[in-house]
């Protein structure tokens, strides 16, 4: 093999042009090889004798059995090597029998990495299925929860109502009472004196005891309770007419008797 086939073959390899100088001059100097120009046509003739020296020489030069034996089977089928060895140079190398074995190795990673992904990808679907399911039954504890609450304050809104209902005809009954008083006291020319301090205690103490509130309660703790029945019992809420009636009658007379005052 001369200097410029030995470069051609080191630059194959995959050494860089000042690296393949390198490794020529000193197979040049360790007589490996010998010094023919460039005017040589050696390209249809074989310029290794057999893989052998091949393998020899790629190991020398520091390439790796990855590269050099694929390499070695590329000059051969290319016919710059004349035949194959007896493989004594593989010993250290490879063993003889991967050198020329038709099996695609790149290939078979390759599936063994396609079905490795495809199992890796089966138990990412198998955990989202999972959560999907966990988030479901979730969803649905989540909606029964709170149909359960719901239920509990549609009762609890019942029997409020209810009792709000009773409240409303217990004041009912006393202002019938209470009219009914001032009737017969009106019949028997009887009148009621008011006490000659102010405020009046007749129409607040009733109005306070209607309300269910303290003597003691002042004007805005009336009102705010006059404000909560007429808000409850509004026909546009649900309520009665005739209670709403009632309750605005005395709202409005207790609203005139602060403005007398």
């Amino acid at each position: 093999m001369n200097t410029d086939q030995a470069f051609d073959l080191l630059k194959n390899a995959g050494f860089s042009e000042e690296q393949s100088i390198e490794t020529v001059r000193r197979w040049m100097r360790e007589r490996k090889i010998s010094y023919v120009g460039k005017a040589a046509q050696w390209e249809t003739v074989y310029i290794l004798e057999d893989t052998d020296q091949a393998i020899e020489l790629l190991k020398d030069a520091g390439v790796s059995a990855s590269i050099g034996i694929p390499l070695v089977k590329r000059w051969y089928l290319e016919g710059k090597i004349q035949k194959v060895g007896n493989g004594y140079q593989l010993s250290n190398y490879i063993t003889r029998q991967h050198l020329f074995e038709n099996r695609p190795i790149k290939q078979d990673k390759s599936l063994h990495d396609i079905k490795e992904k495809i199992k890796a990808q089966d138990k990412q679907l198998q955990g989202l299925e999972e959560l999907h399911k966990t988030s479901v039954r979730a969803l649905i504890e989540q909606r029964n929860n709170l149909k359960r609450e719901l239920a509990v304050l549609k009762k609890e809104k019942s029997e409020w109502t209810k009792e709000s209902e009773k409240v409303l005809k217990e004041n009912l009954e006393l202002r019938k009472v209470l009219l009914k008083l001032k009737e017969e006291r009106s019949r028997q020319g009887k009148r009621v004196e008011e006490p000659a301090e102010a405020p009046p205690v007749s129409y607040p103490s009733d109005y306070r005891q209607k309300l269910g509130l303290s003597k003691k309660a002042g004007q805005k703790e009336v009102l705010t309770g006059f404000k909560k029945l007429l808000k409850l019992t509004h026909p546009d809420h649900g309520g009665s007419a005739a209670a709403f009636h009632y309750i605005k009658t005395d709202y409005d007379q207790y609203k005139n008797s602060l403005k007398d005052k």
